[in-house]
């Protein structure tokens, strides 16, 4: 007698086991509603003004972080402007040639110097949060004056410690974490395409005069202005 086929049981339950690693994850993931809705909302601001976001990761995650690109160079719904994003793992020339020359840990912080400007974001992405690649970029990005976001497996791990911000999956399971990355992915790109409009009409508008700088008004205290230091100092006044 022939055994009977467990094959499809066997299917089931692997199924079941995944699906219940994600329903457990799903509860806490709902807090991340409020900092989806901050991070869509300051980077459409940034985009509609002329800043960049530069993205990264390893493996899936580096999967994850171009689709985010994809959305945000192409349209997640409605069309409208493209918007400057740009995932530093898919440069594939440049990514060989620094990991090269200069080591793999290398290959995304060189990039953030090259392409990285004041005030631009850096979210990088890592179930383990410690990929050294990724730590050098964030360390990179704090010298070099952008803000650095993380999308993370459970804290605490180094990357959310040097990232000013951290949206973190609470979840032991990797897969499980690069599919809620997934679903946060989506939810600030329509938290991007929700306020783009109004970051688009501010930045039209024009922008008035700075006012003209005020006479200082003497009222018996010497007041001291930047160019007057040096006479002041003359007099004795630069006295510790």
């Amino acid at each position: 007698m022939a055994a009977p086929d467990r094959t499809g049981e066997a299917a089931d339950s692997l199924l079941d086991t995944h699906l219940g690693h994600l329903a457990a994850a799903l509860l806490p993931f709902r807090r991340a509603e409020r900092l989806l809705a901050r991070w869509g909302g300051e980077l459409a601001h940034r985009l509609a003004t002329g800043g960049r976001l530069l993205v990264a990761g390893n493996g899936g995650s580096a999967a994850e972080a171009q689709h985010l690109t994809a959305e945000l160079v192409g349209k997640l719904r409605d069309d409208r402007e493209p918007l400057s994003a740009i995932a530093l793992h898919a440069e594939t020339s440049a990514l060989t040639a620094i990991g090269n020359d200069y080591g793999y840990h290398e290959v995304f912080a060189r990039q953030v110097r090259a392409h990285g400007r004041p005030d631009d974001i850096l979210l990088l992405m890592s179930t383990s949060g410690a990929s050294t690649n990724l730590l050098t970029a964030a360390h990179t990005a704090r010298d070099t004056g952008l803000r650095c976001w993380a999308f993370t497996g459970p804290t605490p791990n180094p990357l959310a410690d040097v990232c000013e911000e951290t949206l973190a999956i609470d979840s032991p399971e990797s897969q499980v974490v690069q599919e809620l990355h997934l679903v946060a992915t989506h939810v600030l790109c329509e938290y991007v395409e929700r306020v783009l409009p109004a970051a688009l009409a501010a930045r039209a508008q024009p922008v008035s005069a700075a006012p003209a700088r005020p006479t200082p008004v003497r009222t018996g205290v010497e007041v001291v202005l930047a160019d007057e230091a040096p006479e002041a100092e003359a007099r004795g006044g630069g006295r510790a």
